[in-house]
């Protein structure tokens, strides 16, 4: 293994874990993040450029389009020739292509690397990327994902990584809504919870979200379900997710009337109701405690 020189800005929930385990596997790791120190094998520096300088490769895991034009403003100037910038954010898909752009520019590589997996993927390396850029790009990733992850797939040019993460999240929104009514649906016909998993998890109905993440508690695989809805993966993430989906999909025109239902009932959870700070699975408690609306 080539030990490459890291620098990694953004150090919350989940970046924490991913730094640790590049670290972990005998990379030279320094790390930044406005509102965290770094975690225990991550050298911390005074900013994101100082994380960037001199670096083979920057990685990026930050919370919004916005945020990633102004790091990528601070960092890419101070990045040497050939280094790559690699973003595991989840953002717009226009954030995406104008980093890349500016990484070009300037003789970098790039790559949009979105992931899934949650907290528990991200301390455990079993997260799987959703990869845009050049294959080259790509190709001097591909060692690190393999640290991180459990899976990476190059799904095309820079932007396509964010894409596939928004159409992803758009079903996982839809499906999570679907399969908590159901149960709703199920409790209020004196439909046993564990019955209605026995059938469904095996019949037409099956999905993640019912078999690998079921938000009833008691019920199949242990999920935030069983530990009070506390996040694995937040509401008003989940939320931000379907904003997103619906900010393509005006861009481009595409009628997406569930997502944008999902969109809207997510936004009411955890705007309106008690849904901020927990798991997007509470849905479920939700729909039980409400009549049918008219």
């Amino acid at each position: 293994m080539t030990k490459l020189k890291i620098g990694f800005v953004g150090l919350g929930n989940m970046g924490a874990p991913m730094a640790v385990n590049l670290a972990k596997a005998g990379h030279e790791v320094r790390g930044f993040d406005t509102a965290a120190q770094p975690p225990e094998g991550v050298a911390a520096t005074q900013s994101a450029v100082d994380a960037a300088a001199g670096a083979d490769v920057v990685i990026t895991m930050l919370p919004n389009g916005d945020i990633l034009r102004a790091v990528a403003s601070e960092v890419l100037p101070a990045m040497q020739a050939g280094a790559l910038l690699l973003d595991c954010s989840t953002v717009d898909v226009e954030a995406a292509r104008d980093v890349a752009g500016q990484a070009t520019e300037r003789a970098l590589g790039f790559v949009d690397a979105p992931v899934s997996g949650g907290i528990g993927g991200a301390a455990g390396g079993t997260l799987t990327f959703m990869a845009g850029g050049t294959t080259e790009a790509f190709a001097k990733a591909q060692p690190l994902f393999d640290i991180m992850g459990q899976k990476a797939v190059h799904c095309g040019e820079a932007g396509a990584g964010q894409a596939a993460k928004i159409c992803n999240n758009m079903i996982l929104g839809a499906t999570m809504i679907a399969t908590c009514e159901a149960f709703a649906l199920a409790d209020k016909l004196g439909l046993d919870r564990q019955k209605m998993f026995d059938v469904v998890s095996t019949s037409s109905g099956y999905s993640w979200s019912m078999n690998a993440y079921c938000p009833a508690p008691g019920v199949g695989p242990t999920s935030p379900a069983d530990n009070g809805y506390q996040p694995g993966f937040a509401a008003e993430l989940m939320l931000k997710d379907l904003g997103l989906s619906q900010q393509a999909a005006e861009a481009v025109d595409a009628d997406t009337p569930m997502g944008a239902l999902a969109h809207q009932l997510y936004a009411h959870f955890v705007e309106n109701e008690d849904g901020l700070g927990k798991d997007f699975s509470a849905m479920l408690p939700r729909f039980s405690a409400r009549g049918r609306q008219t």
